[in-house]
């Protein structure tokens, strides 16, 4: 099934024709319980590995055998979506009150290579915006699951590139860490349904001219909305009348524009598109290598849309706005709900970088 992001409440670039010099596109993925194969784009399903070709692990050192078990983290969500609308089991609670952080794999040293965990597939046939180096179609990501590297103390991801027809016989099972340092390091597998949207840049890196006009456009939309309370030179027989008034009133207001959460930049996993810097200052980015700005490739998100963003929910998901599977389908959560990796235009295989807000 396919997503389809509504168009936006206003055409922002008809009211300052300057933001078409900040436009970029960006592929929302739309990822959604499911089952997908080996050769398709995903998160956290199979990946196309060669068979011959060794998996990535993690040679860091730091706890490897502590934390949460990846076999419990699974049954927990599992009993949690067999159990919407009911009460759990008896045998569905006591299985979750099993399930607890604790030394599972003593012998684990903390030196030890570990399986590196599946994290996303993204195949450029069905990502416009996947920008790889020349010839190779595929991008795996992977990450260990344990905010353990780095003087930040964040999960260590890798990409691999790759050309999918140099793919013969493919790995299988796939090696997976035994153990994961939250659960909400463990994203949930899911088919994605790539869309494509455009996105504008984060109001605090425009010239300041042109975020003082935005300020002041929204401020005048405000202004435009208000409405005096429609309850204050009425009255009403009773108390079921009086809330009937108000009910209707809240019904026509209409709903109030942002340029940061309806106008500018996509929520939820994408490919592509702008950076937002809600939580912190902007900072930038550059390679290590060249110097080269680098923009986001993947953006891992807690949600597909907030309450600030809704206006972002897909149109096929209207109806089920309040559904954990649509708000927050792969149950990822890091940093302070959002993660970006960023590549370099120059050359991809440069080494990437990482963002939290």
């Amino acid at each position: 099934m396919t997503r389809t992001t509504p168009p936006r409440p206003v055409d922002i670039e008809a009211v300052f024709p300057a933001l078409a010099a900040h436009r970029r596109t960006a592929t929302r993925l739309h990822p959604r319980h499911g089952v997908p194969g080996a050769g398709d784009s995903s998160v956290a399903g199979p990946l196309l590995w060669p068979a011959d070709e060794p998996w990535p692990v993690c040679t860091a050192v730091h706890p490897k055998g502590t934390g949460r078990l990846l076999s419990d983290v699974r049954l927990r969500r599992r009993i949690q979506e067999d159990a919407r609308g009911r009460d759990f089991t008896v045998e569905e609670r006591r299985l979750l009150d099993g399930m607890r952080a604790a030394r599972h794999f003593p012998d684990l040293r903390d030196d030890a290579a570990l399986p590196m965990l599946a994290v996303a597939q993204l195949s450029a046939r069905d990502i416009p915006d996947l920008v790889g180096p020349e010839g190779y179609d595929l991008l795996q990501v992977f990450w260990c699951p344990f905010e353990a590297h780095g003087p930040d103390r964040t999960i260590d991801v890798v990409l691999k590139w790759r050309r999918s027809a140099d793919v013969g016989a493919v790995l299988t099972p796939q090696p997976e860490p035994p153990v994961t340092g939250r659960e909400e390091c463990v994203p949930t597998t899911c088919v994605v349904h790539p869309e494509r949207v455009v996105e504008h840049e984060y109001l605090g890196l425009l010239d300041e001219g042109l975020q003082e006009a935005v300020s002041v456009w929204e401020e005048d939309l405000l202004d435009d909305d208000y409405e005096a309370d429609p309850t204050s030179s009425a009255s009403y027989a009773t108390y079921e009348e009086y809330e009937a008034a108000m009910a209707a009133a809240r019904a026509e207001e209409p709903d109030e524009i942002d340029y940061m959460s309806d106008l500018s930049i996509a929520p939820g996993w994408k490919v592509g598109g702008f950076a937002s810097w809600h939580l912190t200052d902007p900072a930038p980015v550059d390679c290590h290598v060249c110097g080269t700005a680098m923009p986001p490739l993947l953006t891992v998100d807690q949600w597909e849309c907030d309450g600030a963003s809704r206006s972002w929910l897909p149109i096929e998901d209207r109806d089920a706005e309040n559904d954990p599977r649509v708000i927050d389908p792969v149950g990822v959560y890091l940093g302070r709900g959002l993660m970006r990796v960023h590549t370099c235009p120059t050359d991809p295989f440069h080494p990437h970088r990482l963002s939290f807000q």
